[in-house]
């Protein structure tokens, strides 16, 4: 299984959909909340171009955001992306 990691912030609707669905899945993921360090939330959003949360990398892949997840999904992409 691919490490997932994503940066999120406490009470952001679409970070909670987006664990939902990895723990839904029995899926390990880090989960980074960025309210609480500006600086690194910066450095992201500089590498990803993006600056709404979650942000969501399988690996060293940047995949998006919940929406991106959510159709990955639908598309039946997602697991394999995740190694299940």
């Amino acid at each position: 299984m691919k490490e997932v990691t994503l940066y999120t912030t406490k009470f952001c609707p679409y970070c909670i959909r987006a664990l939902k669905m990895l723990s839904k899945k029995e899926v390990l993921y880090k989960n980074i909340n960025v309210n609480k360090n500006q600086e690194l939330y910066e450095k992201i959003k500089e590498k990803t171009g993006r600056n709404t949360v979650p942000q969501i990398f399988i690996g060293e892949e940047f995949i998006g955001g919940y929406d991106e997840m959510n159709q990955l999904d639908k598309e039946s992409k997602l697991d394999s992306m995740l190694g299940l």
